[in-house]
């Protein structure tokens, strides 16, 4: 076990470049099964999570080359779905990430449930709806699932709920050999988008990015191609509510402003000074690279209500650290996270810390700030909460102690480093 010792009370300066998007490089990865042919994907984060979806599709006979320490070039030309590593997948959420190509190339699959953050109850209803839908037959045998493609698919398939990798999956199985497939109800978020431009550089026909409804026509073979994994946008959202914390100036680069337009104003409107500076940078022909220059050293203002929504809503991911900033800004605020129970522990944290927050429900909170935050020992109990309780500790005057790094390290490259390299006075120790 990893812990994080944090001298806080400092204002930081200075730039830090966005890593690629977990949340995007994970379903890229699992996408790559239906190909035979080389992929090459570059800005991919090394982080735990992808390290082991990685190790997941190796399980089962992939070559995976790494070019450089952000670069990879996968090889799924002999792939054996029976060797998939079942134990890995009960600690990965990601995994069920692997159905839907597997469906789609082997027209057969078993696994279980996965694993993940434990952050309330996160059905596979979602999935296995849509997958019904395509003809695939379902069945449970002890702890694993059977799935079996049966029957043609729907021509049209309207989601239970806006779920993204759900959304995903349902894009990954209607790839190949498919026909035409429509998904309303579909999620639109960043990795979504992102999937779908990998999927059409492997030559399958997709319209409807961005939005809420998507038509895929399936593919009777894809090709290899050469693909950028997008900027994270949460990490993006992290690093300003670090800066407006800690009453910092940073410059966060290597950004797609796109993607967070509504977090933007959100920023702005409780006194952060964001200026956009885009570059000449051609990752992408979907979106344009900028620079966020950040002034955090304002005086903060509550914010009214904040609450999470489907893209292009506030992401869900951000609610947290939004409402740690909130500990520091002057006045009232309500947080609205309706999104997932059990993501509110992070809140008896900041509270040991010092912090004003009254719980409202399992799914808000209200923030009475400014607040000193004092250090203390604190734990991560996700991956967002663990981001969060090391921007609290930055902003705390004195010595935190985080532990249950492992969490944040499933999803920020390299966070340590890249903190101590904006003047942080931060150490990672492992027990």
């Amino acid at each position: 076990m990893s812990k994080f010792i944090i001298q806080g009370g400092n204002s930081l300066h200075g730039s830090i470049k966005v890593a690629g998007f977990k949340n995007a490089a994970t379903p890229i990865i699992a996408a790559s099964i239906l190909s035979k042919e080389p992929i090459t994907l570059h800005n991919v984060p090394l982080i735990e999570d992808v390290k082991k979806m990685i190790q997941l599709i190796v399980s089962m006979g992939a070559k995976v080359t790494w070019i450089d320490k952000n670069s990879v070039k996968i090889d799924n030309s002999d792939l054996d779905a029976g060797k998939l590593d079942m134990e890995l997948i009960k600690t990965l959420r990601s995994s069920i990430l692997l159905i839907g190509p597997m469906i789609a190339r082997f027209g057969k699959v078993r696994t279980r449930e996965p694993g993940g953050c434990q952050i309330g109850s996160r059905s596979m209803d979602a999935h296995f709806l849509g997958f019904r839908k395509l003809g695939i037959d379902i069945k449970q045998d002890g702890k694993y699932f059977v799935l079996e493609k049966k029957r043609p698919a729907d021509e049209e398939i309207t989601m239970s709920e806006f779920s993204v990798t759900g959304t995903e999956n349902i894009i990954l199985a209607s790839a190949l050999n498919q026909g035409k497939t429509t998904i309303n109800i579909a999620a639109a978020e960043p990795s979504v988008q992102d999937l779908c431009w990998f999927l059409q550089s492997l030559g399958v026909d997709i319209d409807g990015i961005g939005t809420h409804t998507l038509t895929i026509r399936g593919a009777s073979s894809v090709s290899g191609c050469e693909h950028h994994i997008v900027p994270d946008p949460i990490e993006t959202g992290t690093f300003v509510c670090l800066a407006g914390a800690t009453r910092s100036k940073l410059i966060v680069e290597r950004v797609a402003p796109h993607f967070l337009a509504l977090e933007i104003e959100k920023y702005r409107a409780v006194g952060l000074k964001i200026d956009i500076e885009y570059t000449d940078e051609k990752a992408s022909p979907h979106y344009r690279l900028a620079n966020l220059k950040v002034d955090g050293k304002v005086e903060l203002k509550a914010i009214k209500k904040l609450h999470d929504m489907p893209y292009p809503g506030f992401a869900a991911d951000l609610i947290q650290p939004f409402a740690v900033m909130m500990t520091q800004a002057k006045g009232t605020s309500l947080i609205h996270d309706w999104m997932y129970d059990g993501r509110l522990k992070y809140v008896a944290e900041l509270k040991k810390m010092g912090a004003n927050i009254v719980v409202s429900d399992p799914h808000r909170v209200i923030i009475i700030g400014p607040s000193p935050l004092f250090g203390k020992e604190i734990t991560s109990f996700d991956l967002r909460a663990g981001a969060t309780l090391i921007i609290a500790s930055l902003a705390a005057s004195n010595t935190s102690v985080v532990d249950n790094i492992y969490q944040v390290d499933r999803g920020y490259q390299t966070l340590d480093v890249r903190l101590s390299a904006l003047g942080a006075k931060i150490e990672r120790v492992t027990e």
